[in-house]
């Protein structure tokens, strides 16, 4: 039975992109379900990055992966550098207005106005 790097070698053959590597090693490490729940995405989304078959945007996964383990950041113009995975969270956020807070009512300008908004859902 092979392992998650074996299958992501097997799909990805050699252009596998470094990241997807890195998420295969963490699966292996500890569980894809773990490093689905981490990523708060389900563990078949994972199983569909790995054997590239996701339909959806991989950047988003990438950037979610890169955030919460490998430390990658990203500029924020209204906090500054914040991983990248927090920056994902505050435009899904970002998406509805809500006077909850006036932080929430800040990043949702901020947000509004960055390049690296997309108004669609969080895997668009």
């Amino acid at each position: 039975m092979s392992g998650p790097l074996d299958v992501a070698r097997e799909a990805w053959g050699e252009a596998i992109p470094e990241w997807i590597e890195q998420l295969a090693l963490q699966c292996t490490a500890s569980s894809q379900n773990k490093v689905a729940a981490r990523l708060g995405r389900s563990a078949a989304l994972i199983s569909q990055v790995l054997r590239n078959k996701y339909p959806g945007d991989l950047g988003r996964i990438e950037e979610l992966f890169r955030g919460h383990y490998m430390a990658e950041t990203v500029r924020c113009p209204e906090l500054g550098t914040l991983p990248m995975h927090e920056c994902h969270g505050w435009m899904g956020k970002a998406r509805q207005f809500q006077s909850s807070n006036s932080l929430r009512v800040r990043m949702y300008r901020a947000c509004q106005r960055c390049p690296r908004f997309r108004k669609g859902g969080p895997d668009e």
